[in-house]
């Protein structure tokens, strides 16, 4: 059954704040060359590894959600994960993918590029949009490697002319550097199986092995 209980939601955590408000300010510093608008939705689409921070988060703003609304988005991602491990059943023994290579990774995010995130709306938009993961949070800025800018998205068709100042890099890597700091922690604390898993695994209820 879904947890639907009326208990308070803790405030969003201080790494999740510090990371949307480091957006907000690299997206002003970029003067508008960002495409990312409310509905698009290009990156909701394909799922990609979240982290077990990332899950807590999700946790939280689905019991935020109405009742009937839980239960669609909990079907879908029981949907999508029986899909996926029919396709690789690797994953129904480990939801886990700390111990799989980069490769392999990236064919698992390969193979389910059509698949929505279960939380992704008909109109677009994100049914925990404030409780979204860190990658949803810095999505659409674009990367930047070796001198050379990248779009972050396929709508993106564009590279920007302007680059983020230095010091908004720097405080992008101290942001990462936080989040594997407090990824080590919590799975210090909770004797957790792993760090990461796949987006729709993140809306099931939290096993104990998984912490928090």
């Amino acid at each position: 059954m879904i947890d639907v209980s009326c208990e308070p939601t803790p405030p969003l955590s201080i790494l999740f704040q510090k990371t949307t408000h480091w957006f907000e300010r690299a997206q002003a510093e970029l003067l508008g060359n960002l495409p990312c608008r409310r509905g698009c939705s290009s990156c909701c689409v394909g799922l990609f590894p979240v982290t077990i921070l990332d899950q807590r988060e999700i946790q939280r703003g689905f019991r935020e959600l109405p009742a009937d609304r839980q239960i669609v988005i909990h079907q879908k991602s029981v949907e999508q994960i029986s899909t996926i491990e029919t396709a690789m059943p690797r994953l129904a023994r480990s939801r886990f993918l700390d111990h799989w290579t980069d490769r392999e990774v990236d064919e698992l995010v390969e193979r389910t590029s059509d698949i929505p995130c279960p939380a992704l709306d008909v109109d677009g938009t994100c049914a925990i949009y404030a409780f979204r993961p860190l990658a949803c949070r810095s999505m659409g800025i674009p990367a930047e490697e070796a001198g050379f800018v990248h779009g972050a998205c396929e709508v993106q068709t564009s590279v920007p002319l302007i680059r983020l100042s230095p010091p908004l890099r720097r405080e992008e890597d101290l942001l990462a550097q936080e989040e594997a700091k407090q990824l080590a922690q919590a799975c210090r604390q909770h004797n957790g199986d792993g760090e990461e898993l796949l987006l729709p695994y993140a809306f099931l209820p939290i096993r104990v092995s998984d912490g928090d």
